[in-house]
């Protein structure tokens, strides 16, 4: 914990001068979601009945679930007032049907996601393109706020918690520190695991040099593995875009190891 809150320290005082070198933080909405958004609300204001039915509707899915859960607490056997989809991974833990606190907790987001999303798409008088950007954005904001993406109310990140002492969420905070220090103070998810190949060790082992480079490209030149070579030599030109070594893999898979076996200069 002492080496992430001095990563932490080093990193907010990186953020905040370069904060103070580029003049701020920049454009805060550089894809227009606040103007979309304004736009949805004054539409929606425009008809107060709607808005007041939608929350009558909450309410009463509310009151519904209230009732349910004092029944089931009670020891009855009650059907649920919402249910996720049957390919939503995020609820597949035991603990979010069994436990009674998580399977309210469960409910009670799928149906404010629920009454969220139908109220804004059924805003009316948007043109296309505004309807889907407020559509959109608004399923991301509804997922981002699952019950699954916060410590407290995931049953399995909690179990894992106090298995690990704790462990897990300091391995967490070692990723999230990688990321903002490969982004510069800007959060760069990592995809991949960085660490998993070694070019000349279990990637692009075919031995060579680099004759010639420039700001474009640099060109290799592999040693050849036969006695005698063709006297036409054998470009090889990959593509450019994250697939540098798709032609020399591993040794056994190596289109260049094999033309160097055959006797090709290749460059």
């Amino acid at each position: 914990m002492a080496d992430i809150a001095e990563r932490s320290q080093a990193l907010v005082q990186d953020f905040l001068a370069r904060q103070a070198e580029g003049g701020g933080l920049g454009h805060a909405d550089p894809l227009n979601i606040g103007e979309a958004f304004f736009t949805m609300t004054q539409h929606l204001m425009k008809d107060p009945h709607k808005i007041v039915q939608a929350q009558f509707e909450l309410w009463q899915d509310y009151m519904t679930l209230w009732q349910n859960a004092t029944r089931r607490l009670m020891g009855e056997e009650v059907e649920a007032s919402i249910a996720p989809a049957h390919d939503d991974r995020r609820f597949k833990d035991a603990a979010w049907e069994e436990n009674n606190v998580f399977d309210f907790i469960k409910q009670s987001y799928l149906l404010t996601a629920r009454w969220m999303q139908n109220t804004v798409s059924e805003v009316e008088g948007l043109d296309d393109q505004t309807s889907k950007k407020v559509d959109f954005y608004t399923r991301q904001f509804v997922d981002a706020m699952a019950p699954s993406n916060f410590v407290m109310t995931n049953p399995e990140v909690l179990r894992e918690t106090l298995d690990s002492k704790g462990e897990n969420l300091i391995r967490g905070l070692q990723n999230l520190l990688d990321d903002m220090e490969r982004g510069e103070g800007q959060l760069k998810i990592r995809m991949t695991d960085h660490d998993a190949f070694d070019v000349g060790g279990n990637l692009a082992t075919t031995p060579g040099k680099v004759v010639f480079q420039n700001d474009l490209l640099q060109l290799l030149q592999f040693e050849p593995t036969t006695e005698k070579v063709f006297k036409r030599p054998l470009l090889v030109v990959p593509p450019w875009i994250n697939k540098y070594y798709i032609l020399d893999l591993r040794e056994k898979n190596s289109f260049i190891r094999w033309a160097t076996e055959q006797g090709h200069t290749v460059f």
